[in-house]
């Protein structure tokens, strides 16, 4: 990679969301019918439309209470629950929305460029059923994309309501059998490798605190490089890898680095920043990411 110049990475095949316009530590964001005013840290900028103009345009608009929570405070009507869809290329998602208390609405929508990979990825597995791995799998939409390529899929979060919602959404999608694992990820992946299982993909999106199911901690600095290494036992010959990372300030080279120095990829190894652009000409970071098939060298 060139390092004079990070790869950007940004959806470009929503026809349900959009980031309107984003700024003075907001985003204002439309999903489906409905158009979100949110906090946002990394969005340190002016605004490019005026706080009238924001005010005409959101429903509702999440008011932070303390460090974390918070609650929406409606100005139009808005269900507190209402689905979105995604499609490409047969890649055909519903996700059911919820105002959560801690903002969060359900989905990503920058991940739309990892759903994409991992449905191409899986359908070019050969020979066999592609098994993949989703650990922090949150609310699923990195789950959803290779079970629609057929694969047989396990799906990890420590938080038992998210997997109720990533059921939802699966059910929602028009499909079925995925395996959900309410588990602490680290403790799994130790298990399933004393077990010799091995998996065609692997993707992680881990948070840069979290605790597990039990009371486990994760801290992301402190234990990324070891879940790799456990990782890399887990991977049949076809596979791909996708390690995607939010965290304020972290470097697209980090995802680089973990990636090359424990898989050394054979493939094309992609890593860079990912980011949403605006109607008004933004460039929102949205996190860091590192992926590669192997079959993909050409």
């Amino acid at each position: 990679m060139n390092t004079d110049t990070i790869p950007l990475f940004t959806p470009k095949n929503w026809t349900e969301y959009s980031l309107l316009d984003s700024g003075n530590g907001e985003k204002l964001e439309k999903f489906g019918d409905y158009i979100l005013c949110r906090p946002e840290p990394q969005a340190l900028w002016d605004k490019g439309l005026s706080e009238t103009e924001w005010r005409k345009l959101y429903h509702v608009r999440f008011v932070q209470k303390g460090s974390h929570a918070g609650e929406w405070q409606k100005q139009k009507a808005c269900p507190d629950r209402w689905p979105i869809h995604y499609s490409h290329k047969g890649l055909e998602l519903t996700f059911n929305l919820s105002l959560t208390s801690f903002k969060h609405v359900g989905i990503f929508p920058e991940q739309a460029i990892n759903w994409d990979y991992i449905f191409k990825q899986t359908a070019a597995i050969r020979g066999e059923q592609a098994k993949v791995l989703n650990l922090f799998a949150y609310t699923g939409g990195s789950s959803l994309a290779p079970k629609a390529a057929g694969a047989d899929v396990t799906h990890v979060d420590s938080v038992k309501q998210v997997i109720t919602w990533s059921k939802e959404n699966m059910e929602s999608s028009g499909l079925n059998d995925i395996r959900w694992v309410v588990e602490d990820a680290l403790k799994f992946v130790k298990r399933e490798v004393k077990r010799g299982k091995k998996y065609n993909g692997i993707i992680l999106d881990p948070p840069a605190y979290g605790i597990g199911a039990n009371g486990e901690r994760w801290k992301l600095e402190e234990q990324i490089n070891e879940m790799l290494h456990e990782l890399k036992s887990l991977l049949a010959e076809q596979h791909f890898m996708v390690l995607n990372m939010y965290s304020l300030g972290m470097s697209a080279l980090i995802t680089e680095n973990l990636v090359r120095s424990v898989f050394q990829p054979k493939g094309i190894l992609e890593s860079g920043e990912v980011y949403l652009q605006s109607g008004t000409d933004q460039k929102l970071p949205l996190g860091i990411v590192a992926r590669y098939a192997t079959g993909n060298e050409k």
